[in-house]
């Protein structure tokens, strides 16, 4: 079972020893250390909870700080995060109190990361729904970006909006699973991570790591 936390770094080009090229992002992989393993007999499914990023014990809330204490951790641990293991998993759990870092993953590894995307503020359709926009002649003057006709007198809907209409508003800030990726280099010294591809969010948001479902 692999998985783990980290923080988005930046993103640069790797360079294979055949000559390929790849876009990757180096993730920074502070150790993690499992602060909790639920079973189904005693909790009602199986999950292994995993503590990261210390931070100064004033800057953390109490109950986080208390729930890292019961292990005998002297720091503070301002993030927890639950991973379900599958099936042929459950049996292979790490042990409470243990500490994962980026050995926990190999090069050739594929893995999908999970982080919470950059949020952009309110935007039209042009640029949330990747609308076309009308013509920029023949009359038009201020209304090229503009959404058109939403149908919502005595269309389909009934002289309502439809659910689910394609309109401006907030954009980002949503969950986002990007699966598929490779790990391309392992750095224990660093302590990084170096996965092909984007990853979503910006720099420093947290991200999950887990290897790929065979």
């Amino acid at each position: 079972m692999k998985f783990i936390l980290g923080t988005k770094e930046k993103m640069t080009t790797v360079f294979t020893d055949d000559g390929r090229s790849f876009a990757a992002t180096i993730i920074s992989v502070a150790p993690n250390v499992v602060t909790q393993v639920k079973t189904g007999e005693k909790d009602g499914y199986s999950a292994v909870q995993l503590g990261a990023l210390e931070k100064k014990e004033v800057r953390v809330r109490k109950p986080q700080v208390g729930h890292a204490k019961m292990l005998g951790k002297g720091t503070a641990l301002s993030v927890f995060k639950e991973f379900r293991p599958t099936t042929h998993e459950k049996t292979d759990l790490p042990e409470l109190g243990s500490v994962l870092d980026v050995s926990t993953f190999a090069q050739g590894d594929v893995v999908e990361v999970s982080a919470i995307s950059k949020s952009k503020g309110f935007a039209g359709v042009v640029k949330r729904h990747n609308f076309k926009g009308g013509p920029r002649s023949h009359g038009q003057k201020h209304s090229e970006r503009s959404p058109g006709s939403i149908g919502g007198s005595g269309g389909r809907a009934g002289g309502r909006v439809a659910k689910g209409m394609r309109m401006a508003g907030r954009m980002g800030g949503d969950r986002i699973t990007v699966r598929n990726l490779s790990v391309l280099q392992v750095l224990p010294e660093s302590r990084e991570l170096v996965l092909s591809g984007a990853v979503p969010g910006r720099r420093g948001t947290l991200v999950e790591i887990r290897g790929a479902h065979k």
